[in-house]
């Protein structure tokens, strides 16, 4: 199997094909290659929004070979957080780079105007995307499909207007349903004039030994399918936690005010599987449809004529936009997802950013003047709508303000101390205990879905578990995300893909690994990833922890800062930190 990282060079127009089997033999593909191009590619302290600020696009040894190893990883550095931005999306895009023949894309440079990217097999082209620049997500998306060739083996990855606007938590809209969301790759790829990215491909990967492939495929397969390990995903979905966590009290309502929501009921996963469900999707090569999707109707005229929108949905838009804003109608939720998919925002960012607004409304810290007269009030869809729409626009001052995030908003207006965010990335929809604060503290992306620190708060609920053994789980968990997000492998399957699986999948393709020699890739990527971190200026003792996580009662109870400051001693300690 050739190991190929194709370099594009937007301000140059240079367009190249390296083999780097090394790279790939060393660490494996996905997050592990991704982070050593990055430290290639990326100079120390270099402006994130940059020409010289580098995106690379990456898949792993797995993709396109084994059933749910359906995502692909984006590497950069996050106009957000100003330090490591990494990224995943599932859709099409992983099949589309192992077709094209291409398991790394490294983007360099700026564009000189509008363009999009072209990729089918070696045949690369940069286009020009005037015409299509001003131009929501979703619409640019039917565009590109009616333009571009390869239909049933192609990906189109597209920004919306808060992208090219450079709102630091733009994301990226991949084949409709999917997205890189999380750290600002829309603000990245609008820093370089680029629009979109299609990507179709006709090439075939050699197998060494089918018989042996097809045993192996068939066993990852049925424990896929045959087994309780996902039934979830595909019945309700994420969704289903918005109940679960309600009566656990790990439910943020109303910029985590509260932990539980008296109106959860009324946008559960139950309610809108009842109520709204139109179809389920899968992501390419997964046999779940975990991809939930509501059918949104809404009228445009008094004569009882109405536009019915797709729009999927899964647990955090719900918390985002639903009860961390106290919205309680599943239309409504549904309205500002779609509003997120349209403008290119990412959903989780654009809630929390909002919820504290709110709140600092209410404090007086913002005035009627800064919202240019929108009234923030929870539960108010339509002035939320708005306010989203003007953060896309940067219609003033203060919407320019939100687009850099929570972080950067309090230090400028106030309330600090109810900006919901850690490491500077806008925080995920869990007041569960410690584990949860200081997973997405320490996490390389400062993402519940570093760590499953929540996972690890309710493991605690049921059994004792002391604070060494607890920062235990989150370093296994760091580490092991490693591996699988080199694979690269969709997180609903981890009790899939254990090490056993792991080991047998990859034999099968034709790379030999050892449990240990696993074990050691998988320190050995957190470690460089934390290497560029630093290098970028992060440092885990000056973080900020919000006043508001210790004012809240959480699934554990109240919490104790002391008892974060602890975990944290002992988790840099285990990991050798000074």
């Amino acid at each position: 199997m050739l190991r190929k990282v194709l370099y594009i060079d937007l301000s140059k127009e240079e367009i190249w094909i390296e083999e780097r089997h090394d790279l790939f033999e060393q660490w494996m593909g996905g997050t592990g290659v991704g982070i050593q191009l990055l430290l290639e590619e990326c100079k120390p302290g270099v402006d994130s929004l940059s020409p010289e600020a580098p995106i690379i696009l990456s898949i792993g040894p797995l993709n396109g070979m084994f059933p749910v190893a359906t995502k692909a990883v984006a590497t950069f550095k996050s106009p957000l957080t100003k330090e490591l931005g990494e990224s995943y999306a599932g859709g099409r895009l992983h099949l589309a780079m192992r077709f094209a023949g291409h398991e790394a894309i490294v983007i360099r440079g700026r564009s000189n105007q509008p363009s999009y990217i072209s990729i089918n097999d070696a045949d690369v082209k940069i286009k020009d995307a005037t015409s299509v620049w001003g131009i929501d997500a979703q619409t640019v998306g039917m565009i590109l499909r009616e333009r571009e060739t390869g239909v049933g083996r192609r990906s189109i990855i597209r920004i919306g207007p808060a992208g090219e606007n450079l709102v630091r938590f733009a994301g990226v809209v991949v084949d409709t349903y999917r997205h890189f969301g999380r750290l600002g790759l829309g603000a990245s790829f609008g820093s370089k004039n680029l629009k979109a990215m299609v990507i179709s491909g006709t090439e075939h990967v050699d197998i060494p030994d089918p018989k042996r492939y097809r045993e192996v495929y068939n066993k990852i397969y049925r424990e896929t399918v045959q087994t309780d390990a996902m039934e979830k995903y595909h019945d309700i979905g994420t969704s289903v936690n918005i109940n679960v966590l309600n009566w656990l009290k790990g439910l943020p309502t109303k910029n985590f005010q509260s932990s539980s929501f008296p109106e959860a009921e009324k946008i559960s996963g139950e309610m809108f599987a009842d109520n709204y469900l139109f179809r389920r999707l899968s992501c390419a090569g997964c046999p779940i449809g975990c991809i939930h999707i509501a059918s949104l109707k809404s009228p445009f005229s008094k004569h009882h004529e109405f536009e019915v929108r797709k729009v999927s949905y899964d647990y955090e838009p719900i918390y985002s936009l639903g009860s961390n804003l106290g919205v309680s109608s599943a239309e409504g939720v549904l309205e500002l997802i779609d509003t997120c998919e349209r403008l290119g925002l990412d959903v989780m960012s654009a809630g929390v950013v909002m919820s504290w607004a709110t709140e600092a409304y209410e404090h007086d810290l913002i005035t009627p003047q800064d919202t240019m007269g929108i009234p923030l009030q929870w539960s108010n869809v339509k002035s939320y709508r708005n306010v989203l729409e003007n953060i896309a626009k940067i219609s003033n001052e203060f919407y320019a303000t939100l687009g850099q995030g929570v972080e950067y908003a309090s230090t400028k207006y106030g309330g600090q101390d109810f900006a919901m965010a850690l490491g500077g990335n806008e925080v995920s929809g869990y007041h569960t205990g410690p584990a949860s604060i200081v997973g997405q503290m320490v996490g390389v992306r400062h993402s519940h879905l570093d760590n499953a620190g929540y996972s690890i708060d309710q493991k605690a609920a049921k059994k004792q578990l002391d604070l060494e053994q607890i920062v235990d789980e989150i370093i296994m968990e760091d580490n092991y995300r490693g591996i699988f997000n080199s694979l690269v492998g969709c997180l609903f399957a981890r009790n899939v893909y254990t090490e056993e699986n792991i080991i047998l999948a990859l034999s099968a393709v034709g790379l030999e690994k050892t449990s240990e020699q696993l074990n050691d890739l998988g320190v050995k990527i957190f470690q460089d990833k934390y290497r560029f971190k630093t290098r970028e200026g992060f440092n885990i003792s000056n973080q900020r922890i919000p006043k508001r996580f210790y004012e809240t009662v959480s699934t554990l109870g109240k919490i104790d800062p002391e008892i974060i400051k602890e975990m944290l001693m002992i988790y840099k300690k285990k990991r050798g930190w000074p």
